[in-house]
């Protein structure tokens, strides 16, 4: 089976920062050493870029490890193709490889459906509505990658996922009446797969710690060597947190919201009174 580049270009970009780090060397310091910028060394660093098999033979070299034959191995299966990397979507190849190898995904959103859960439909409506100009072949591709994402929830073993999700979302008319009523009714059924929970944060629980925050926390295998992970995505772009302290706060939010949300039986009942009032109005 081949290694899933993105986690390869993580735990490499781990390991090197760790290996910095005990060879008591500051990044202007591996810079200088190596003749580049030292942001390029904090891009490799913190998985922004990828580390060509030349950098880690040098990097390897400076911090005197003897046998660099492991981490060479990771940049060469980083540097692997696989299906989203095709993607022109280029700001969420990260996330998807992320999604791939997560043995756990948390999820709150405050306005839409979250992705791994849309209609193709409703999906095009999201995806139109926030870029109006896009151009139909990039909105297709955009759609079809969408809907690939998805087949983790259908996989052998697929992450355990955990949605709680704002009721303002099932209110928001994403397209037609029907795509609405399609999209609820799918939601509630989705609900019913033995890994996913959706529990719905009602109005009722008033102000709260995640309000307008929507994020992702993706959690990995503690033997994979990658951190968790915290997704965002805003119009500034895509932005990944994994340092322990910045873990924190999200964990503290998706604790507080499960405990305020409605119980997934209900949340269920919730979804389908909301999709039976969009059916009324279809009618």
């Amino acid at each position: 089976m081949m290694a899933n580049p993105t986690l390869r270009q993580r735990q490499l970009a781990a390991r090197l920062r760790e290996m910095r780090t005990e060879a008591g060397l500051s990044i202007a310091e591996v810079a200088e050493q190596l003749l580049c910028s030292p942001a390029k060394i904090s891009r490799i660093e913190t998985s922004q870029r990828r580390a060509s098999l030349r950098d880690v033979r040098d990097l390897c070299g400076l911090y005197g490890v003897a046998d660099p034959s492991e981490l060479m191995a990771f940049a060469k299966e980083a540097q692997q193709l696989s299906w989203w990397q095709d993607s022109e979507d280029v700001g969420f190849r990260p996330l998807i490889g992320l999604e791939a190898e997560a043995v756990e995904i948390s999820e709150y959103e405050t306005t839409t459906i979250p992705g791994l859960l849309q209609t193709e439909d409703y999906a095009r409506a999201v995806i139109q509505g926030f870029l109006p100009r896009i151009a139909g072949d990039v909105l297709d591709e955009r759609v079809a990658v969408r809907m690939k994402r998805q087949e983790i929830l259908h996989k052998s073993a697929p992450p355990r996922y955990w949605v709680l999700l704002d009721q303002s979302a099932l209110h928001r008319h994403v397209g037609s009446q029907q795509i609405m009523a399609e999209q609820l009714t799918q939601l509630a059924e989705l609900s019913h797969l033995p890994d996913v929970t959706i529990q719905v944060v009602p109005y009722t629980v008033g102000a709260h710690m995640g309000f307008d925050s929507a994020f992702m926390l993706l959690a990995f295998d503690p033997n994979a060597g990658v951190a968790d992970t915290v997704y965002l995505d805003t119009l500034a772009g895509q932005i990944f947190l994994e340092k322990p302290n910045q873990l924190i706060r999200f964990r503290e939010v998706l604790n507080h919201l499960r405990a305020a949300a409605l119980r997934p039986d209900d949340s269920r009942k919730r979804i389908l009174e909301h999709r039976d009032l969009f059916v009324a109005q279809k009618g």
